[in-house]
């Protein structure tokens, strides 16, 4: 690994802190890597694909903090062979191992061996059986500067934003896009994401960085309006659910419907999304009296 230069592609936020933009302002495959420069150690978070790419970041790196498991914050593992790794403890099985990030997802047969090899020849994914798990609240001390870990889950089981010096939050996943909150993994939970999304109101910085689309936002009033906006997608989703099921249907009939993607949309993981974030929503329905199962595997609304 290199010490590379980023030139217009890193945004400096403060002395200390700067964004490495990715391609598409951090468009999935690519995403917004943050780098925290202290006086003893510096921390890159989630290093990109872009990353990879360009060979390194601009400066000696220490540690890697992965804000969760998932095949795009973590590329940047391999490329850091020196470097520790730490990510919340559990998530911990999804850098360890390959199988540990295919049961995160919950994929399984074809579509998990045909992603396995995605998230290797395209992610660059190599195992880190070093990498250390964190608890919600740790502190890494840089020496001048700070990184407090922030338990957000929902996304994953232990997806985490980041407080850098009370001037930056690093949101990851929570990314503020109009596709909304992503929940579709077996290690995800809907109950858990909107608890997180309630708790992260709370965090006051001067900037809030996505890994995806948004990137840098200025400013506590401009991060609220977004993320309001990216929290009422999931109501907008349980409505045109609830709709669907005007007449009785199966999880496997709601995910041909297409709730989250768009119907052409084709990947190894989309099937798998559509029935766990439809079988999400109907345990809510049947919680709140709002659905019926009214055959095993068959639900209509109330």
């Amino acid at each position: 690994m290199t010490i590379t230069e980023w030139g217009k592609d890193e945004r400096k936020l403060t002395g200390r802190v700067s964004v490495l933009v990715g391609s598409d302002n951090g468009k999935y495959p690519s995403g917004n890597t943050l780098v925290v420069r202290g006086d003893s150690e510096c921390f890159v978070i989630d290093p990109s694909v872009d990353v990879v790419a360009r060979g390194g970041v601009p400066v000696k790196v220490d540690a890697v903090l992965n804000s969760h498991a998932h095949e795009d914050h973590i590329p940047g593992n391999r490329l850091f062979a020196t470097a520790r790794v730490h990510i919340h403890e559990d998530d911990l099985p999804g850098v360890t191992t390959v199988d540990g990030l295919m049961d995160i997802y919950g994929l399984q047969g074809a579509a998990r061996e045909g992603f396995k090899q995605v998230v290797v020849d395209e992610f660059n994914f190599a195992p880190r059986p070093d990498a250390e798990g964190f608890q919600d609240g740790a502190v890494f001390d840089l020496g001048g500067i700070a990184i407090e870990a922030v338990h957000l889950p929902g996304h994953t089981r232990g997806h985490s934003g980041f407080r850098v010096a009370d001037e930056v939050f690093f949101l990851s996943d929570i990314d503020l896009t109009g596709f909304g909150p992503y929940y579709g993994d077996t290690w995800s939970d809907l109950e858990d994401f909107e608890r997180s999304l309630r708790l992260v109101r709370d965090e006051d910085a001067r900037y809030y960085v996505t890994y995806h689309h948004k990137g840098v936002i200025e400013g506590r009033a401009a991060f609220l309006e977004m993320l309001d906006a990216f929290h009422a997608v999931i109501g907008r989703r349980h409505r045109a659910m609830l709709e669907y099921l005007a007449e009785p249907r199966t999880i496997v009939e709601m995910a041909r419907r297409r709730f989250i993607y768009r119907p052409h949309v084709e990947n190894h993981f989309a099937d798998s999304v559509e029935r766990r974030s439809a079988d999400l929503h109907v345990q809510r329905m049947l919680a709140r009296g709002e659905a019926r199962e009214i055959e095993p595997g068959r639900y209509q609304r109330v």
